[in-house]
């Protein structure tokens, strides 16, 4: 079995988003709880444009999204929409840089990837761009371009930390599948084919330079071996979600070399059991699938199951804390 298990990432992380509206409360969470891996914290209930989508159509380049009634819509110039986006993303990298002076290590970005975001942002006749293939080569074109930008600003402000780039695509088995449906709601958009959707995300992941691209999802079924194949050097998703099916494709991608990302502690208020018994299911995966224990440390980094927008702050902080701990317990405990 191969041990080039993917390094460069922490123990523990968060996925991106947190509650309230906060950005320097929200950067000083983040680090304090994860000093060995911090994250960009996203802080949706700002409103449009601190949103998952309005904050990534702001780092598109020479393309614009505005909000209309059904969601964000292409258009032709910056709006006020994009500039408050770009506005809220500056507010985010200010706080984030008061936070890690001096730091030296792994650290997190997170953005949409290209289907989410074709399956989301609409075009001028409503539908969404996933209905158009030439548009979502422009689509992906520009968030490439604007990813490279993004990454040179987060190095410049904090130069000692090695990136890591998250991309969300929680809509991306509905994309393989034809489940997006259309504007109407009536029909579904035609399913993208695998390869098309294998290449353009391999094209995404190396915009990154050489460093590594995580790619996450808490929706069910996601496609480990796709993901694999096209360069993700990690894999995020919600624990909780998995059936014996997902076994064979996590093996092979452990074996591969792909670090998994575990979504064990949940992403809205609930009581917390010991951290030992949060990662339980990680360690009776392991056993099942016949990998050695003391991969284990090495092989997975603890995450929230999604992101904690929905949670109370106390309970972020909280959630936080248990990653950190039952990262822990896996590293003192593989057995």
């Amino acid at each position: 079995m191969s041990e080039n298990i993917q390094t460069g990432f922490g123990p523990a992380t968060g996925v991106g988003s947190l509650p309230g509206g906060d950005a320097r409360e929200a950067a000083k969470t983040v680090t304090g709880s994860f000093e060995g891996f911090p994250h960009l914290p996203e802080l949706p209930a700002r409103g449009p444009g601190a949103d998952m989508i309005g904050r990534t159509a702001g780092m598109l380049v020479e393309l614009y999204a505005r909000v209309e009634p059904s969601g964000w819509r292409l258009g032709d110039h910056p709006g006020r929409d994009t500039k408050r986006a770009r506005s809220w993303l500056g507010e985010d990298l200010d706080a984030l840089e008061e936070f890690t002076q001096d730091y030296q290590g792994p650290l997190k970005v997170q953005a949409v990837g290209p289907w989410t975001l074709a399956a989301a942002l609409e075009l001028r006749n409503g539908e969404a761009a996933l209905s158009d293939p030439g548009a979502c080569r422009d689509l992906a074109a520009s968030l490439a371009e604007g990813l490279r930008l993004h990454l040179a600003e987060v190095r410049r402000r904090v130069p000692g930390a090695r990136l890591v780039l998250q991309l969300d695509e929680p809509s991306l088995t509905s994309v393989l599948r034809g489940q997006v449906r259309t504007a109407s709601g009536y029909r579904t958009h035609r399913a993208v084919d695998r390869q098309v959707v294998e290449a353009t995300l391999r094209d995404l992941v190396g915009t990154h330079d050489g460093g590594p691209v995580v790619v996450h999802s808490c929706a069910p079924d996601v496609p480990f071996a796709l993901l694999r194949r096209a360069g993700a050097a990690a894999i995020s998703f919600d624990f909780s979600l998995l059936t014996e099916r997902d076994d064979d494709a996590i093996g092979e991608a452990v074996e591969n070399g792909t670090r998994l990302f575990a979504g064990v502690v949940p992403g809205t208020d609930e009581p917390l059991s010991d951290p030992a018994g949060s990662v339980m299911g990680v360690r009776t995966l392991w056993r099942r699938l016949g990998l050695r224990p003391g991969l284990l440390p090495e092989a997975v980094t603890v995450t929230p199951a999604c992101g904690l927008a929905g949670a109370s702050p106390q309970y972020a902080r909280s959630a936080y804390a248990h990653c950190v701990r039952a990262a822990r317990s896996l590293a003192d405990n593989p057995e």
